[in-house]
């Protein structure tokens, strides 16, 4: 008996199951391939995606040269046709670049050059009066503004889900907690090794964000490295739903595109981000510092909003690449492909960015075969809050799971998280990102118990071996067996 299984035979194996990765996954979908996705999470979408700040911007920022900016125009006019086939959660709100001094108008004047010569449509350079009108909470001392109509928020981690969901409907195969610790070169194919098992394969996509180099350099290949740069992200009540209507971006830095003010897709403001460099590539903790920043800057931009209206806060680390451009080609490793150094605009041109590593298989011999029949829509899930009464009626009757509310701030109904956990939620926070439960201003105060209680039950798992997040954050433990003795000391709660 062999000490050791023979590892399995793909085409491609994509390492890493982000945005990036989840959007090559689909586009493989369509051609006759064996294809392995693996992912170090629990879930897909839990590394930097799921921190994502959820614009898909319209193109103008990124320079001509770059390619972030040859593949950021065209990742934008694909997001019509995704979001009609998959359903996430995506509206064309529109962004303004706001000055604050007459001396920048010159500024905007040349982001709209820029952003005409690479075809984003309809910019428009407002004067102040224009933007008063459109937009009369910010500040009456801002002075201009440049308008980009194809801009939009999005829910990136549901984006990551639709995406998955729809590869593995055309045959993807999606391996979770699976991180690739060895990769070997054989010559006319690598052998990745995970704690899974191990996997062979013709061609291998270096996805893996913030650790992409220590992925390649595992092939001793040292070409590029990575400097995390965290973003700190602060998330307000409801209730200023409405205060401003479209992104808010001030004039752009060398290092970053600014503290922004982002109507997200559900109806709630949200600031952010940092721009800080770390070692640290598990940091995720948000500071006092990073907060009196944020805020310093946004209420120069819109006075009304005041931090005590803030209900959640997070950091995630943008994966900045050596040259700060994306890092997308073949290696000196026959097969290995990186697609590293995917910071913003990777989100919006991660539709485009799948095209191009598409292309780029086809160059380098894997032969494409359209797959017949291909399914490119998934099952769009229902939305109890958005409903009217008679819609919401006829679920109630159809199914009384949708007549039994679980998360009351955001309205998710129970068939909600059941329908989650079937679509692969095996978290809180897969549940979260799926339906909103637990986004509310009591964050989970009310209804993590119950949602606790529904995963136990579809998944058939103990109550406590449910987690946040897969790993070590549980929430709760099981009694010990020594607490049975009348005699032993009361467990502390």
């Amino acid at each position: 008996m062999l000490d050791h299984p023979m590892p399995n035979n793909y085409d491609v194996a994509i390492i890493g199951g982000g945005v990036v990765g989840c959007c090559i996954a689909r586009e493989l979908s369509r051609y006759r391939l064996q294809t392995v996705l693996l992912e170090e999470q629990i879930e897909v979408g839990f590394g930097t995606s799921k921190t994502n700040s959820g614009i898909v911007h319209a193109g103008h920022h990124s320079p001509a040269d770059t390619l972030k900016g040859q593949l950021v125009v065209r990742g934008n006019q694909l997001f019509d046709q995704l979001e009609e086939e998959l359903g996430f959660g995506f509206r064309r709100i529109g962004e303004i670049v706001v000055a604050r001094n007459r001396e920048d108008i010159p500024q905007l004047e040349a982001l709209r050059t820029l952003g005409e010569q690479k075809g984003v449509p309809g910019l428009e350079l407002w004067d102040q009066e224009r933007l008063r009108r459109e937009e009369p909470n910010l500040s009456h001392k801002l002075v201009a503004a440049l308008f980009a109509p194809t801009a939009g928020v999005i829910n990136p981690y549901e984006f990551c889900f639709a995406l998955i969901e729809s590869a593995q409907a055309n045959g993807v195969e999606l391996v979770v907690e699976a991180p690739v610790t060895d990769l070997t070169d054989e010559g006319e194919s690598l052998l990745l090794t995970t704690p899974k098992g191990t996997y062979r394969a013709r061609y291998v996509l270096n996805c893996a964000g913030v650790f992409s180099d220590l992925v390649a350099g595992l092939l001793g290949l040292d070409d590029f490295a990575i400097h995390p740069r965290k973003g700190e992200e602060y998330l307000l009540d409801a209730r200023l739903e409405g205060l401003v209507t479209r992104l808010v971006f001030p004039l752009p830095t060398p290092t970053s595109k600014g503290i922004l003010i982002i109507p997200t897709f559900d109806g709630t403001i949200m600031l952010g981000p940092t721009a800080t460099d770390t070692d640290d590539r598990y940091d995720a903790t948000t500071t006092p510092e990073g907060a009196e920043h944020v805020f310093k800057h946004v209420r120069k931009t819109c006075p009304a909003i005041h931090p005590r209206d803030t209900i959640a806060e997070f950091a995630g680390l943008r994966a900045v690449a050596t040259g700060g451009d994306f890092i997308i080609g073949t290696t000196a490793v026959r097969g290995f492909i990186n697609v590293a150094g995917i910071q913003s605009p990777g989100l919006t041109a991660a539709p485009a960015i799948a095209e191009h590593v598409r292309d780029l298989l086809a160059s380098e011999g894997l032969e494409l075969r359209q797959k017949k029949p291909w399914l490119p829509r998934v099952e769009r899930p229902a939305r109890f809050a958005h409903l009217d009464r008679s819609e919401r009626e006829r679920l109630a009757a159809s199914d009384p799971a949708f007549g039994h509310i679980v998360c009351r701030c955001e309205m998710v109904t129970e068939a909600e998280v059941q329908r989650s956990v079937d679509h692969g939620a095996r978290t809180l926070d897969g549940v979260k990102f799926r339906a909103r439960v637990g986004m509310g201003r009591c964050q989970g105060g009310f209804c993590t118990t119950r949602v606790m209680e529904i995963l136990a039950e579809r998944l058939g798992v103990p109550f406590h071996e449910v987690t946040k997040r897969g790993g070590g954050s549980w929430l709760v433990t099981p009694m010990a067996n020594r607490w049975d003795d009348e005699e032993a000391p009361c467990p502390v709660p």
